[in-house]
């Protein structure tokens, strides 16, 4: 079984492109899941310039992709459930590389980054205005009248 949960943040914007010939979104993104790292064996590793975080790549497909890539930012933190996919390919210099990405059936949005708020990039905060409450009745003319005991049926 082929199945990866991750939760991390974002170590940098997500990379959005289209497929030419389909035209599908596909969002790149590399997010940044902290080891189980605790205590001393943190503090060595800080100590040592040893990174206390694996930096994985994640390709997301479709409108998930579009959406990534409008409500994610650089540090936005998020889990993302997949499946690992591995390859390879050969530079110009003839040098055999491998990678290893994780391809994302589902991602959650779980928080925002420092400092950011938790509203998307490209959307407004929806609050009412003040006529939003005129449409109620005031007390005195309440909608809702006390019932009585005996009138309920059960």
């Amino acid at each position: 079984m082929n199945s990866v949960v991750l939760i991390g943040r974002l170590a940098r914007d997500p990379e959005l492109r289209f497929i030419p010939s389909t035209g599908m979104a596909v969002t790149r993104l590399t997010l940044a899941v902290d080891k189980e790292l605790f205590g001393e064996k943190k503090q060595q590793a800080v100590s040592q310039g040893k990174p206390t975080a694996d930096f994985i790549n994640v390709t997301i497909f479709g409108k998930q992709a579009e959406n990534c890539a409008n409500y994610l930012t650089k540090g936005s933190q998020c889990a993302v459930h997949g499946r690992i996919s591995t390859g390879s390919y050969t530079t110009q210099s003839g040098e055999k590389r491998y990678t290893t990405d994780i391809i994302a059936d589902r991602v959650e949005f779980i928080g925002s980054g420092k400092g950011q708020s938790s509203a998307p990039q490209q959307g407004r905060s929806i609050q009412p205005d003040s006529s939003f409450f005129d449409e109620f009745p005031d007390e005195d003319n309440d909608i809702f009248q006390p019932v009585d005991d005996e009138d309920i049926p059960f």
